[in-house]
């Protein structure tokens, strides 16, 4: 049995792509931790930071064979965490946006007639748009609107990780706005 530990990264990046389990437990034992802590700095969320780095290695787990480690295998687990730390804040831009504006649009005068009739239409479409989704992004998706529910909440309830229901409710959001601008433009 080798010792991986004595190993270098491109070896173990070398044995990670022939799908060897153990090089990949190296791999996450040897970087887990300081992914982790670089995570959690910027992030300023212990919760949300553990979140990123068991997404980053699920994520290399599943598609090992499909990595192309052009770069320093330290250099390219640091990219990806940024990588998705940022995506991360570019969503919570997002939903900041979107509260924003729903809130404006809750302060503002009653709508006319016509305005109630044209809301009513859209709100039908996409309730209707939202049947449409895959069962498992539609259920979180109407935990998360319907239920008000947050996504830790709707994590816990459903057994799974609080970067997948943001992820679920991101592209729910993403579906609707696709049908939605297309359809307007």
């Amino acid at each position: 049995m080798a010792v991986y530990s004595t190993y270098a990264d491109q070896e173990l990046m070398l044995l990670l792509k022939q799908g060897n389990h153990a090089a990949f437990t190296e791999i996450y034992n040897r970087y887990a931790v300081v992914l982790y802590l670089h995570a959690r700095h910027m992030l300023g969320q212990d919760e949300e930071a553990r979140d990123v780095i068991q997404e980053l290695f699920v994520g290399i787990w599943n598609k090992y064979d499909m990595l192309d480690f052009d770069l320093q295998l330290r250099a390219y687990l640091y990219r990806s965490v940024r990588n998705m730390i940022l995506n991360i804040i570019r969503h919570e831009k997002v939903k900041e946006n979107y509260l924003t504006e729903l809130e404006t649009f809750a302060t503002t005068e009653p709508v006319e007639t016509d305005e109630l009739i044209r809301y009513k239409e859209l709100k039908r479409l996409i309730e209707k748009e939202i049947e449409r989704m895959p069962k498992k992004m539609k259920i979180i998706f109407q935990m998360s609107r319907n239920q008000n529910l947050s996504h830790a909440e709707i994590a816990e309830q459903l057994g799974i990780s609080k970067t997948t229901v943001k992820k679920q409710v991101s592209n729910a959001i993403s579906q609707l706005k696709k049908k939605f601008n297309s359809s307007i433009s």
